[in-house]
Parts: C-alpha cells; sequence; structure tokens
C-alpha cells in the first residue's frame, strides 16, 4: 500500500461522516452538501498535518478537482447522481495515486457487497425495520452512498493497518 499508516488521523472524523453518507442514501436517496463539504474539509484542515510535504497535499488537492470535473460530467450524461459525484471528489484526496489499483478492487467489492445485501433486505422482513427508507422502493436506482463510504472507510482503515 502506498499510503501511509497515519491515515489513522483521519479515521474519527471521516467515519462517522461515511457512515451518515451511507445512512442518508438509504433513507432518503440523497448525499447531503453538507456532508460533503464537511469530508472535503476534513482533508482541507487535517491534512497539511499528515502528508509528508506540500507538493503531495496539493496534488491530493488537484485529485479532488479533476474527480469533481469528471463526476458533473458523468453527472451530465445521466451515469451517476450528482450526490456519489461530488462524494468521490471529496474522497479522492484521502487516496494515494499509488493505490489506484486497490481503490478499485475495494470499490467493485463494496458495490457487490452492498447490491447483494441491500437488495436481499430488502425482500426481507428485515425491511420493516426502516420501512419508510426511500431506497426500497427504487427499481434502477442504488444507494451508491452506501458502497462508497464503505470503500473509503475499509481503505483508510487499511492504511492504519498496513499502510507503509
Amino acid at each position: 500500500m502506498a499510503i501511509t499508516a497515519s491515515s489513522w488521523v483521519f479515521l474519527p472524523f471521516v467515519l462517522p461522516l461515511c457512515f451518515y453518507v451511507a445512512f442518508t442514501d438509504l433513507s432518503r436517496m440523497k448525499i447531503t452538501n453538507p456532508t460533503v463539504v464537511a469530508l472535503a474539509l476534513v482533508f482541507v484542515l487535517v491534512g497539511p498535518f499528515v502528508m509528508p510535504d506540500l507538493e503531495t497535499y496539493l496534488w491530493r488537492l488537484a485529485q479532488l478537482a479533476i474527480l469533481l470535473v469528471a463526476g458533473v460530467l458523468l453527472n451530465a450524461i445521466g451515469a451517476m447522481g450528482a450526490g456519489d459525484a461530488k462524494f468521490i471528489a471529496a474522497a479522492a484526496p484521502f487516496v494515494d495515486a499509488g493505490d489506484f489499483r486497490l481503490i478499485i478492487a475495494l470499490l467493485a467489492g463494496s458495490v457487490l457487497a452492498a447490491f447483494v445485501t441491500h437488495r436481499l433486505v430488502r425482500a426481507s422482513p428485515l425491511r420493516q425495520l426502516a420501512p419508510h427508507w426511500a431506497s426500497w422502493d427504487q427499481d434502477k436506482k442504488f444507494p451508491m452512498g452506501l458502497a462508497l463510504g464503505m470503500t473509503l472507510s475499509l481503505y483508510l482503515i487499511l492504511g492504519t493497518v498496513y499502510g507503509a
């Protein structure tokens, strides 16, 4: 892993935001702007103390800008939701570019696990624990915030345990 073990510093701030993103996307099919802004602010405020140098910090911020533009374009053609695009952009600075293949693998596994779990719970009596969640009634849409939050959380936890 290219991420440093100092990623643990982000965990107390990022994990609650990831859980909240999963919850709001499941319950309302929305990833809220204040949550995405808070995630970006965590990196902006904590990042300078964790990144090894200013150049690395600035490149990580550039990742945010690049993925925000890509996400806006993907949203414009209907390939992804606006909240998903903004969350991906806000999460981008936390990911070391050297871990691109790892983050793609984590995302793939998280999407699969989230999709299967969501569909199984939706079809079971467990659905009655939260009967009014908007995600239960979506046929073609899926609450990607569940998978995206899981991906970022797992990545930072793995970085904390196995990071360089």
